[in-house]
């Protein structure tokens, strides 16, 4: 368990932060008293926006998370006024189905694990140097199951998650916290074009954004690294871990369900 994370006058950065769960959080992290949240997106246009909409604490930047050098940039722009306390790495892609092309390799692997390698290099340090920090890197419950319909996003949230705990390993003495999101279907524009056949559909009803950003609040509120919206994903887990091959065969059947067989 690390340390508890209070909200009144810290400074916080959102990648990913223009809509769906990094927006979502962003507004809550100023409803519970933030100083400054910087909401930095791919999109700069929407980043703008979605500040203006947020009011005088909140700032857009444009970021491409795959670019250190536009981190290294942002870190030092953002910490010119004030140092970052809280970093949300969130943004995150969705690919083709399937194993995927060598391009959708390539793009998830940059944008779920390298763009928080840069972070954890770059910010880090500086946090360690001050003697406190916390980064919050987003996941996917499919980083601690499997996502059945996309090689790509299921193994670098895969790697996400496995970074995150070394992260966690490495630096929990150093009064540097890491904290991991796992949710599993959240009605964003990220699925917004789900059918009833998305292997996300296995986790229930989705959440919305705020349910989300609820349990964020929670969780850093109480110093817990692993953050679980769904807490269906916690048992899946376990029942993962307990039995490997009976869940495998449990996942074929559930495969076999959505796309309209039997299984067995």
């Amino acid at each position: 368990m690390g340390r508890p994370f209070t909200f009144p006058d810290r400074t916080i950065v959102v990648t990913g932060g223009a809509n769906g769960i990094g927006y979502a959080r962003a507004e809550r992290f100023l409803a519970e008293g933030a100083a400054r949240v910087v909401l930095a997106d791919l999109d700069g246009e929407r980043a703008a926006a979605a500040a203006a909409e947020l009011g005088a604490r909140a700032q857009g930047y444009q970021l491409d998370v795959t670019d250190a050098e536009a981190v290294a940039a942002l870190i030092e722009e953002v910490e010119r006024d004030s140092p970052i306390d809280l970093w949300c790495s969130n943004a995150g892609v969705t690919t083709g189905g399937g194993l995927g092309s060598d391009a959708d390799w390539d793009r998830t692997w940059r944008v779920h694990v390298l763009a928080h390698v840069y972070v954890a290099r770059l910010l880090l340090p500086r946090m360690v140097e001050r003697g406190g920090g916390h980064l919050l890197i987003t996941a996917s419950a499919a980083g601690l199951l499997t996502n059945i319909d996309s090689a790509p996003y299921s193994v670098t949230k895969h790697g996400a998650v496995a970074l995150a705990e070394w992260l966690a390993i490495l630096h929990g003495d150093e009064g540097i916290d890491i904290s991991c999101l796992c949710p599993m279907g959240v009605n964003t524009a990220m699925t917004a074009k789900d059918g009833p056949d998305a292997a996300t559909r296995l986790g229930g009803d989705y959440l919305e954004p705020e349910d989300v950003a609820q349990s964020v609040v929670e969780a850093l509120n109480e110093g817990r690294f692993l953050i679980l919206p769904h807490p269906k994903a916690a048992v899946m887990e376990q029942r993962r871990a307990s039995d490997r091959d009976r869940w495998l065969a449990g996942m074929r059947r559930a495969r076999a369900r959505l796309k309209g067989g039997s299984g067995r």
